[in-house]
This record gives C-alpha cells, structure tokens and sequence, in this order.
C-alpha cells in the first residue's frame, strides 16, 4: 500500500505540473554506481567495502520559472554492501562476523532542476529527496562458529525495513537532447528496523548517460516549407 501510495503521488504532482507547463520533455537514463553504507553498532563505526552496481530510469523535465525546472524520476537501483563487524547486532545475527549484501531497489525521486544557461549547451544541478524501496535483496555472512548463511533479507518490522529516504545530488551537462550526469545518494533512513539493531544508512556515487524525447518544440517553432 505505502508504494502504491507513493507512486500514484509521485505522478498526480508531476502530470498536475505538466499540465499548467509548456514543452515538458521526457528523459531515460543509464549508467554504473558504486554503494555502500555508514553501519553502526551501538555508536560504534563497522568497516564497511563498497559494490559496483546501476541504475536505469526514465524522468520528466518540466519548466516551472526561468531557469527552474521541476524534474521527478523514478529509477531501478541495484545496490549492496560489504561490512565487518568488530560489535555484534541483529540483523543480519548475533553471532556474525560480516555480512556481503546484494539489493534490488525502486526509487522515486522528487528533484528540482536549475540550469545554469538558457544555451542549448549548459549545466546544470538537480537536487532533492527520494523513496527507496527495497524490492529484493540477498545477504551472506560468517559466524563465529565457522559455519556461513546465504539467504534472502528479511523484510519486516523487526529485521530490515522496506523503505528508505535518500537525499541526491547531481551535476551534469545536456547538449543537443544528450545528458551526462554524477549522482551522490545520501541516505538519511536506516535500513534496518530491529530495535537495537545497526544503523545503515546508503551512500551511492554514480555516473550516468541519458537522452531527452519530445518537447523540444512546438509546431509553431518548426521551420516552414518553402
């Protein structure tokens, strides 16, 4: 219920603005990310490794003012991390000396877009808030007795939780429908939801290639025939 919510949300704001907007303009979107986490036990910092993943989405480009845009997006996001623990906390188990994670998540993400010109060549920086919804994930881990567990993560209240809040950053450029952009997560929700459990926030750094489709222009800005 909480993402249908969320996504019908997410597309009653951005139609709702596209439909008092001129020329608003679809975009894809692809590239690599590297993720990992800031894990804590009891205060108490756990070295944690980062994993290489993507993340692939498509987003509405939509003038609000200027050189204001409003410019949701909902993207796949493949995520993970690496942690050794020197404390021990469940999830993902008391006795675990380490946990390498492999997760599967949808964001919708609410950013705002300020271009830096109005050239058709320019930068520009989007920022905001996004929900991460974890859709899958696959965690494996040693205990202290030898022996090692592969299983799928829990989702519930008293293990890993559903839903995160991310806060992005981008930088990119656009040039001729093209757009080239890096991307920094950082997650303010913690992902684990047992009470006196860790505390594991997302940290993503991405780089990512898209393409603008329609909007460009309209029928009275196209050149005439002769």
């Amino acid at each position: 219920m909480p993402f249908r919510f969320f996504a019908l949300t997410f597309l009653f704001i951005a139609f709702a603005i596209a439909s008092d907007a001129q020329k608003p303009r679809l975009a894809m979107f692809a590239g690599p990310q590297i993720s990992t986490v800031k894990y804590t036990i009891v205060g108490a910092k756990q070295p944690a490794e980062s994993k290489y993943g993507f993340q692939l989405g498509a987003g509405i480009k939509i003038p609000i003012e200027g050189n204001l845009y409003f410019s949701p997006a909902g993207f796949y996001s493949l995520k993970g991390y690496k942690v050794k623990f020197n404390k021990y906390a469940a999830p993902p188990d008391l006795t675990a000396t380490d946990n390498n994670t492999t997760i599967h998540t949808f964001e919708l993400a609410f950013l705002f877009q300020v271009d830096m010109s109005k050239k058709p060549q320019h930068l520009f920086i989007k920022a905001g808030p996004s929900l991460d919804f974890q859709l899958k994930g696959k965690e494996n881990f040693n205990l202290m007795d030898g022996s090692s567990v592969n299983q799928d993560m829990v989702y519930n209240f008293g293990v890993y939780g559903r839903y995160c809040g991310n806060a992005i950053m981008q930088l990119g450029f656009e040039t001729n429908g093209f757009i080239i952009f890096g991307q920094y997560s950082y997650g303010f929700v913690s992902l684990n939801n047992a009470d006196e459990g860790p505390k594991i926030h997302y940290r993503v750094y991405g780089l990512s290639l898209g393409k603008y489709f329609g909007g460009k222009k309209n029928k009275k800005d196209a050149p005439k025939e002769p």
